[in-house]
């Protein structure tokens, strides 16, 4: 039998940056869905009164909670500037190569400027 030649796997092709925060932007998107049904239980809790409130008190005050919650944070965060990454698509500009190579720099430069706003203002 003929041995067929592989294709480049994972540890072979390197994805490009602009690919990585594409896959990034979908996990956000999930991540911010499970972030709402988290809100809208927290909501709920809170309507029901301050002894069931308590509990999500609880929860969100320990070191995991507030893990999640930034986690959230920089979830949502990371979604906006990539939306208006595709905003700024949707006019027809920044699809050359460097433009594409720049624009993810100055995404996660963003990002990381928000977040840092949003630790320094909490």
């Amino acid at each position: 039998m003929h041995e067929r030649p592989l294709s480049p796997h994972l540890q072979v092709y390197r994805l490009p940056l602009t690919a990585l925060l594409s896959i990034t932007h979908r996990l956000t998107g999930v991540a911010l869905l499970a972030g709402l049904i988290g809100l809208a239980i927290c909501l709920m809790k809170a309507a029901q009164g301050p002894q069931a409130y308590a509990g999500v008190q609880q929860v969100l005050q320990a070191t995991p909670g507030r893990l999640l919650v930034w986690a959230w944070i920089v979830a949502l965060l990371f979604h906006f500037c990539h939306g208006i990454r595709h905003l700024v698509w949707d006019t027809g500009f920044g699809f050359r190569k460097q433009a594409l190579a720049t624009h993810a720099v100055l995404e996660l430069m963003a990002t990381a400027a928000l977040v840092t706003m949003v630790y320094y203002l909490s």
